[in-house]
């Protein structure tokens, strides 16, 4: 029996593609972009092409498994028996695995929960999770439900994304922005941050589009980039300075009058406090700390005010540094003060996420606690790992569930959270797909499905199309759902809650059951039947002359409409004066750079940037993905390896006083002088069992406690030639 089944591609990406899976006799044997969905358009990114290779690999985890060695041994080789695949049988001398049945792994893990919680109290257990899958369901649902039952320490999931959202909203209230299909009627186009064919390569069609038409693309990134290589204008920059470049923009748009008048006086408040702020970053000045000459800021700015409709595609890596926040907030002024919102194809997105307002509480029932619970449990932020495990108490961390994620590889500061990871007294629980570098120091592996597997409500990020993804095929092995797997720790808690019990669909409804207007009409069988639909937006005013046979453009803030408290784009914002930070905006160089106090530490910048063909660690371990990129280089630029004595190919040794790390040298121009760069990658696929997180920090940003992984100084020395 053949049959074709509509999914959504749950990973962390803005494009959340509309995908058709062919079903033989139970076994998926083809996947496919769904070209019925408007903005992925029938075609997948190379990795997800590749999916059926993830299913299906020989190194799935199918079982439970008890760790029977100490925390690390051997897992570095990652081989298994043959014929076994997933058993987790190791060939090397020293066995670490034993197979075990789930209810064995589930009473352990209840076993282990209860005399924690009788000795130290609730709050030493902590759930870490973020996102590995973005579905409704399986990202947020049910775990919630059970962590908050439980009392257990809460998790701030900052690492990847809080910075920049903090300093969206703190603008426009709301994450919401220009949809994709809007990029081909755009003019001029800034890619700030945005590497669009490594990381949204949906949109990269519509800008394409829009450059027959006459667009100009520019690329502002410290890296060359696949997506900079193609730019009509590439403008590198130097790394945690890209605020500083907003407000020049803006002294050179104010100061030539080319701001909207009206739009401003109407829609915005604040102006004239930030025509009083900007007129200190002149491009004279702003160029000492971006790298970009002052004749070439004002040129991008006279252009950007000028060309319309102009966009802005603004992506996170802007706010990965120590002022990330402040400058994603300088970077969306832009658009409210040249009143681009007003134009198809003007604007600026980031993310499109706070459109779809699905019943989380529904989902995630804040509501549960412990019975006679007198406090809010304990918040902890998923960035400083390495010091809630070694250095936490009142109570110390004793029990440490890991799903969606894959701490000992994404997490900063890699060898303090390795050192609490190996602690014989922390008992971990991983939920995982593979054997990760995570689960090297699991007592508990559990095995998940893929979104093959089963069934989801998927928003997005990239546009404004809602898809119900559905189970293609029974979980291989003995895999199950985050959903299954806390419901029946539920269970083995004692729990009787009746939303334990909730089926998937009866969840799916519960999420899709929401006062959000734009969800009107869209229900869980319309989903089922249409594979995506489009929000509704009928509520929102027309476009005025707009005549296509395509869906009417959503223009989120032509006519104000801000989510903010003075609703209004707050160019002065009391929030973040609150905080005690500029209620306007500043710039102030990264503590980790070449302007920055600590730049006398160590000399070069290094940018940890992820890789163009994984997905942060995910996909890092299929072979039939290692194969489109070239890991463990370090990209210098040539004046910089000429200055060490190191020449290309050769084997480096790059430090700061919190790790080291072995990398072959790349000089190649992808980077300017005094930056390096190096890609994320599985430590146990990295020299010496290590990754570039050895060198990153666990310092906060200045808005959303978020990761600062672009904020770090090393310095480089040759070790060897490479033969």
């Amino acid at each position: 029996m053949k049959q074709v089944v509509h999914a959504a591609c749950p990973h962390d990406c803005p494009d959340a593609c509309g995908v058709l899976i062919t079903v033989e006799d139970g076994r998926a044997t083809k996947i496919q972009g769904d070209p019925g969905h408007p903005v992925t358009r029938g075609f997948l990114c190379g990795k997800v092409a590749k999916y059926l290779d993830r299913v299906y690999s020989p190194d799935r985890v199918l079982y439970p498994m008890r760790r029977i060695a100490p925390k690390g041994v051997a897992e570095k080789q990652r081989r298994f028996a043959p014929g076994q695949p997933g058993a987790a049988v190791p060939t090397q001398a020293a066995q670490v695995w034993q197979r075990i049945s789930w209810d064995e792994a589930l009473d352990e893990i209840a076993s282990r929960f209860r005399s924690i919680i009788a000795e130290f109290g609730s709050e030493a257990i902590l759930p870490y999770s973020y996102g590995g899958t973005l579905g409704a369901l399986n990202g947020a649902s049910m775990d919630r439900r059970f962590f908050g039952r439980l009392g257990t320490s809460q998790l701030e999931r900052a690492i990847c994304s809080a910075a920049g959202e903090a300093g969206l909203i703190s603008v426009l209230g709301v994450k919401l922005g220009t949809e994709p299909e809007q990029f081909v009627h755009s003019r001029y186009i800034i890619a700030w941050a945005s590497n669009i064919h490594g990381n949204n390569v949906h949109l990269w069609p519509f800008i394409e589009e829009a450059r027959r038409n006459g667009a100009k693309l520019v690329v502002i990134d410290p890296y060359r980039t696949r997506t900079a290589a193609c730019a009509d204008w590439y403008l590198p920059i130097n790394p945690g300075t890209d605020g500083a470049l907003a407000l020049a923009m803006m002294h050179v748009i104010i100061g030539e009058g080319l701001h909207d008048a009206d739009y401003v006086a109407e829609f915005t408040l604040g102006f004239e406090e930030l025509r009083e702020k900007v007129k200190s970053y002149s491009p004279e000045r702003v160029a000492q700390w971006t790298g970009i000459a002052a004749e070439d800021i004002r040129k991008l700015a006279l252009e950007y005010a000028t060309v319309r409709p102009s966009v802005i595609r603004l992506n996170y890596g802007v706010q990965r540094s120590d002022g990330g926040g402040m400058a994603t907030r300088a970077i969306v002024m832009l658009p409210c003060i040249i009143g681009s919102w007003k134009e198809v194809g003007g604007g600026l997105q980031m993310s499109t996420s706070g459109s779809f307002g699905l019943n989380k509480d529904a989902l995630t029932r804040p509501d549960l606690k412990p019975e006679g619970l007198d406090h809010v449990p304990r918040t902890v932020n998923m960035v400083e790992l390495g010091k809630a495990l070694n250095t936490l108490n009142d109570p110390p961390v004793k029990a440490l569930f890991v799903y969606n994620s894959n701490p000992a590889a994404v997490c900063p500061n890699h060898n303090e959270v390795v050192r609490g990871l190996k602690r014989a007294d922390l008992f971990t629980v991983v939920h995982e797909q593979f054997f990760t570098d995570t689960t090297d120091y699991a007592d508990i592996v559990l095995p998940a499905t893929t979104f093959f597997e089963h069934k989801d409500l998927q928003a997005a990020y990239g546009h404004y199309y809602l898809q119900v993804s559905d189970q293609a095929i029974e979980p291989l092995g003995e895999c199950r759902a985050n959903v299954e797997v806390f419901r029946v720790l539920a269970e083995r808690m004692g729990f009787n809650d009746e939303c334990f019990n909730e089926s998937v669909d009866e969840m799916i409804d519960g999420a899709l059951a929401s006062s959000n207007p734009w969800l009107k009409g869209i229900s869980r069988e319309r989903l089922e039947r249409e594979g995506q639909v489009r929000l509704n937006f009928s509520c929102q005013p027309p476009v005025a002359g707009y005549q296509s046979e395509t869906p009417e453009p959503f223009l989120p803030f032509a006519h104000g409409n801000f989510r903010t408290p003075s609703g209004k784009a707050e160019l002065y914002s009391e929030a973040i004066k609150a905080q005690g930070l500029d209620p306007v905006v500043e710039f102030t160089p990264p503590a980790e750079s070449r302007h920055g106090v600590e730049k006398k530490t160590f000399p070069l910048e290094l940018l940890a940037r992820k890789a163009d063909n994984f997905l942060n660690s995910t996909f890092s371990n299929l072979p039939s993905v290692q194969t489109m990129e070239e890991t463990n280089l370090l990209e210098m630029h040539s004046a910089d390896a000429r200055r060490r004595g190191i020449a290309n190919g050769d084997t480096v040794r790059v430090y700061n006083h919190r790790g080291e790390i072995l990398l072959k040298a790349r000089v190649d121009g992808a980077v300017q002088p005094g930056v390096v760069s190096a890609t994320l990658n599985w430590a146990k696929l990295a020299p010496g069992f290590r990754n570039i997180n050895v060198l990153t920090s666990e310092k906060l940003s200045d808005l959303g406690n978020s990761a600062t992984f672009y904020s770090v100084l090393v310095e480089v020395e040759s070790v060897k030639s490479s033969s």
